[in-house]
């Protein structure tokens, strides 16, 4: 790697860590009472693509089993998740979103909106649109890991 690209990919790094960093800061100041960045990001994921069982959520999220153990502890101790036996093995349990969970994730997107509104209108849609199949690439690249 020459320098010069050496260069780049510090940089490159450097602008995502600091902006996941920052967005992690402002997402955590408008989401509701109690709630945490990784149990909204879950409670979306499930209103989107439906029960999943807990390995599936791990791996969706890159995160360990454990790790996501504890965040659907919580959210089913809040009443967002239910969690059930999985019918047709019963050594796995299956994570679906409550009424609840939908109304506190509807709520959360609802205190995030404005804010993400604000950013994409000084950003201009344009370079929005622009950087998203950048950034889905290197998304891309990372999961291969």
């Amino acid at each position: 790697m020459t320098e010069s690209a050496h260069s780049l990919a510090v940089t490159l790094f450097s602008e995502i860590l600091t902006s996941d960093q920052l967005v992690r800061n402002r997402l955590g100041k408008v989401l509701p009472k109690g709630m945490e960045i990784s149990h909204f990001s879950v409670l979306n994921h499930l209103a989107r693509a439906g029960e999943r069982s807990p390995a599936q959520l791990a791996k969706a999220f890159h995160v360990t089993r454990g790790a996501m153990t504890n965040t659907l502890t919580k959210l089913e101790w809040a009443g967002h998740v239910h969690i059930r036996p999985d019918w047709d093995d019963a050594r796995r349990k299956m994570v679906a979103i409550s009424p609840a969970g939908r109304l506190a994730r509807d709520t959360a997107l609802n205190g995030i909106m404005p804010m993400v509104r604000d950013l994409v209108a000084e950003m201009g849609e344009e370079k929005v649109r622009a950087a998203l199949p950048i950034l889905r690439e290197l998304r891309t690249k990372l999961e291969e890991d």
